[in-house]
């Protein structure tokens, strides 16, 4: 296998050389490495740092790029899977040349995760984490992490998909990557209450191909059912750009537009709670400018903008609501001083670069902007 020197944050490593001329290079190696995901990977080496749990695992690590970053920059102990014999030759080659506990396996995920727990799991398939979830909610001890890259599924453009893997209604609006990351992480509060626990965020965000959250797994009855209480439903018009929650069911109730009187249109059942640990984000921010990584100015801006969004479960695509009236839309910062004005909390989202996540009602935001 011909192999090339890669550095990834503070971790130099060596991963199989990709075809850049083919469709999709990382899928042209005999072993997968995405380099697109090293904001991913980079988010999650930062939170180890600061989390410090007694061992993760890497569970499908591929290259295991992941899990040996975090024993030589978050130092913390690391076993790192992957079920492929080239893949764990070249990660045990790696793991020889780092400092730090490392210690690979070669197996079946889910066989690994049955059979043993560690304090922090990492789920990060090709696609849905579905066919795993259920192994890893009983694996993982303190700490859960979840990556899907079917995004599709998750925002409603493969509609049925959706519908399978999650056993949830998906809804493709303009606002579809928050219902996608709340659908993935709805899956993962419905494996982990099966077992009598619950879940509180730390980190969630959605990305350009992919959705991430990492949560901290709660024992004891009580908080699975504090858990179920954070699900819920997200009502779209079908018409208009009206929408609302409903948060505490896994049965969604009838609900018309009081706009224009359709009937609107449930998307869930979804994680209706925080998306993460606002006290956890500033340990983060505090911590970030110590540590060398490749994403470092995107980090220091996301963390920012995850820090000050409004705890709502969904966003408004300001420039939707602007065609819809059928006028220009005014610049992002007199918007938001616009909604501020008027008393609400109102801030950019790490959804969308034209989304604004505010606890204002659609009317306020129609009649300032038409005021614009």
């Amino acid at each position: 296998m011909n192999l090339h020197e890669i550095t990834e944050g503070n971790t130099v490593f060596y991963a199989p050389v990709q075809d850049e001329s083919a469709d999709f290079p990382p899928g042209s190696a005999p072993v997968f490495y995405n380099t697109r995901m090293e904001f991913n990977r980079d988010m999650t080496v930062l939170l180890l740092a600061v989390l410090q749990p007694e061992e993760y695992l890497d569970s499908m690590a591929a290259t295991g790029v992941r899990g040996l970053r975090v024993a030589n920059e978050a130092h913390v102990a690391s076993v790192i899977n992957d079920f492929n014999p080239e893949a764990v030759a070249t990660i045990k080659e790696n793991a020889a040349r780092l400092p730090g506990s490392i210690e690979v396996t070669c197996s079946d995920a889910n066989m690994l995760m049955c059979s043993r727990r560690f304090d922090a799991v990492d789920l990060d398939p090709f696609g849905t984490p579905m066919p795993f979830l259920d192994a890893a909610s009983r694996s993982a001890k303190r700490y859960l992490f979840v990556t899907a890259t079917d995004t599709a599924p998750l925002c409603g453009a493969h509609f049925k998909a959706g519908l399978r893997r999650y056993f949830a209604t998906p809804l493709n609006t303009e606002y579809h990557a928050e219902v996608g990351l709340r659908m993935m992480m709805g899956a993962m509060a419905r494996e982990l209450v099966k077992y009598d626990r619950g879940m509180e965020p730390i980190l969630s965000f959605a990305s350009a191909h992919f959705y991430r959250s990492h949560i901290r797994i709660i024992p004891k009855v009580p908080a699975a059912d504090e858990t179920v209480m954070q699900m819920g439903f997200i009502h779209q018009c079908p018409h208009c750009l009206y929408r609302s929650e409903e948060k505490g069911t896994l049965l969604p109730h009838e609900e018309v537009c009081p706009h224009c009187g359709a009937r609107m249109i449930p998307a869930g059942p979804l994680w209706m709670g925080r998306l993460s640990d606002k006290a956890v984000l500033s340990q983060m921010e505090e911590v970030l400018p110590s540590m060398r990584f490749g994403t470092s100015r995107k980090m220091e801006k996301f963390l920012s903008i995850l820090q000050n969004e409004p705890e709502t479960c969904f966003f408004y695509e300001y420039h939707a609501i602007c065609k819809s009236l059928k006028v220009s839309p005014p610049s992002m910062e007199d918007f938001l001083a616009a909604l501020h004005d008027a008393g609400f909390a109102a801030e950019r989202t790490h959804f969308s670069g034209t989304g604004v996540k505010t606890t204002a009602p659609l009317e306020v935001i129609e009649k300032i902007l038409e005021r614009e």
